[in-house]
Order: C-alpha cells, then sequence, then structure tokens
C-alpha cells in the first residue's frame, strides 16, 4: 500500500509540474513582440501559441499520455531553444 501511495503522489507532482512547465512556455510565448520570432528566424508567434496552448489544454482535459509528452517536448523545445533567441533579441541595450 505504501509504494501504491507514494507512486500516486510522484505522479500528481509530475503531472502537476509538467502542467506548469506548458502554462509558463504559453505565458511566456504570448508576451513576446511577433517580430522578434521572424527576426530570430523562428516558426511565428501564432504557431508556437497554438502549439503551446492545445498541447497545455490537451495535458489539462485530456489527460492523454502520448499527448503530455509531445506537449512537454514542445515546451521544452520553445524554453530551451526560441525563448533565449527571442531574449537575445528583445533584450534592452543600455
Amino acid at each position: 500500500m505504501f509504494f501504491a501511495d507514494l507512486q500516486y503522489s510522484i505522479t500528481t507532482v509530475v503531472y502537476f509540474v509538467l502542467l506548469a512547465v506548458k502554462l509558463w512556455a504559453l505565458v511566456d510565448a504570448s508576451l513576446r513582440p511577433a517580430a522578434a520570432y521572424d527576426a530570430a528566424d523562428k516558426l511565428t508567434k501564432t504557431g508556437w501559441l497554438w502549439i503551446l496552448g492545445l498541447t497545455f489544454l490537451a495535458h489539462l482535459l485530456l489527460g492523454s499520455f502520448l499527448l503530455s509528452i509531445l506537449g512537454t517536448v514542445a515546451a521544452f523545445v520553445y524554453l530551451l531553444d526560441v525563448k533565449p533567441a527571442l531574449a537575445e533579441l528583445t533584450r534592452r541595450r543600455r
């Protein structure tokens, strides 16, 4: 019984952490200027908002394992590749 409870607790924590990562990516993508996506030679802002928004909703509403994995990959691609490129272009100069 202990291991079942532990597994359930870990699974629940992972579920909410991955949901938070997807939400973070979605909010960040929505706050960046659309022109920066083109300047960084990345997928358009609209494209990223659709991808991240749909994967966030799929994770939240459907709970599908495959969609959750794909959405997590998309969120991490955004956060680790697209976000730094956009941040470099939109960083304020002193």
